[in-house]
């Protein structure tokens, strides 16, 4: 099966995928993907519409000690590290960029807490550029049908955009997310309804 006929069969499962995060602005978002780490996506929009209500810019998010956003978060896991990382993500934001989140992979990786696969959903996600993030989904999926044989998501990333066109590449992220989310997942994969028993390593 070739790159296209593999675009053309996600385009058949998920025509229009969104991001299922909630978010207004691309400061937001980063907030949301750390907060995302090992956890829902359903559970980080129900804390982030309580939090973003009041501290939904880097300027109202740094009038909270670690503790109080520790709170306000705790349900998402991995609490403290996770207020440690946006606050300290945030205060990075002001001092280096104005508080303006930058349309720059490398710039977005010098902000404290934000490795490659958040700043490529940024790119992606916020600004509509041509990035793809790596996260549990899009790893188990590639390893699963071929398209890389790793467990580091950077050579993943390496070998997915080797793959595929650079513009496929921000819907192709998000297509893999939804097909590792709602088919192919870790336990208990739909094979039934999957589309690529033929390239399939499981």
């Amino acid at each position: 099966m070739k790159a296209n006929e593999v675009l053309e069969n996600l385009e058949k499962l998920f025509p229009d995928p969104k991001c299922e995060l909630d978010y207004q602005t691309p400061y937001q978002l980063l907030v949301a993907v750390i907060l995302s780490a090992q956890c829902t996506d359903k559970r980080v929009c129900m804390v982030t519409g309580e939090l973003f209500k009041n501290y939904g810019t880097p300027e109202k998010m740094l009038t909270l000690s670690q503790e109080e956003l520790e709170e306000k978060i705790r349900s998402c896991g991995f609490y403290h590290n996770k207020a440690k990382n946006i606050l300290a993500m945030t205060k990075d934001l002001v001092d280096k960029f104005g508080s303006v989140v930058p349309n720059d992979i490398d710039k977005l990786q010098t902000l404290a807490g934000v490795g490659r696969k958040t700043a490529n959903v940024v790119i992606s996600e916020a600004f509509k550029g041509d990035a793809i993030a790596v996260d549990t989904h899009v790893l188990r999926v590639s390893n699963r049908l071929g398209f890389a044989q790793t467990s580091d998501p950077n050579k993943c990333e390496e070998e997915l955009m080797k793959i595929f066109p650079k513009e496929t590449w921000g819907k192709l992220h998000l297509q893999l997310v939804h097909f590792g989310r709602y088919i192919c997942k870790s336990q208990k994969p739909e094979c039934a309804n999957c589309l690529f028993s033929e390239i399939c390593k499981k």
